[in-house]
């Protein structure tokens, strides 16, 4: 997994609406485009932009923003519609059990919960599998264990965490 980090929180849920909104409007600095600004951006988007269909416009959306900042989207860099499609399920299941209201309180208690984490898609991939090309171009079900669906204990652990994930032999070949 990936080494600790503390997450930028915000301070203030205008912030995260203007993330969010220069993310739609293409307008967001590409500096600003972060783990958290992902992760911040699509709890408002899942929260307070019911107009937007998340499932059917977020890969038009981020592969949008990333040409109008200069990035390009092709099979090794710009969006990831596996990663993308984990967090999104992952912040669904987050925003179904807090019991946070405001905007950035929500927000920064995701990105200190384990949903939050930069490797929190490695629960339920492998390495192989979710860098591969093909789970960057589509949504790639996990090899490791189910994504989460809303009602399950957030908190719960992952059959494909280190404590309950049994080696299988082709995974030693990667180390």
């Amino acid at each position: 997994m990936t080494t600790e980090y503390r997450p930028r929180l915000f301070e203030r849920d205008s912030e995260i609406r203007a993330i969010g909104e220069g993310l739609l409007a293409c307008a967001l600095p590409r500096a600003a485009w972060t783990h958290e600004a992902h992760l911040g951006a699509c709890l408002w988007l899942l929260s307070e932009r019911p107009d937007v269909d998340i499932d059917a416009e977020i890969a038009g959306i981020i592969r949008r923003f990333n040409e109008s900042v200069g990035g390009v989207n092709d099979d090794r860099q710009g969006y990831h519609d596996s990663i993308t499609r984990a967090y999104v399920a992952g912040v669904r299941l987050f925003l179904s059990g807090t019991g946070e209201t405001g905007l950035a309180a929500r927000v920064n208690a995701l990105l200190q919960s384990e949903m939050g984490r930069r490797d929190w898609p490695l629960r339920f991939y492998s390495r192989e599998l979710l860098f591969s090309v093909p789970a960057r171009r589509g949504f790639v079900e996990p090899d490791l264990a189910p994504l989460p669906a809303q009602g399950q204990d957030p908190r719960a652990p992952s059959p494909a965490s280190s404590r309950f994930r049994r080696e299988r032999p082709r995974d030693r070949a990667f180390r």
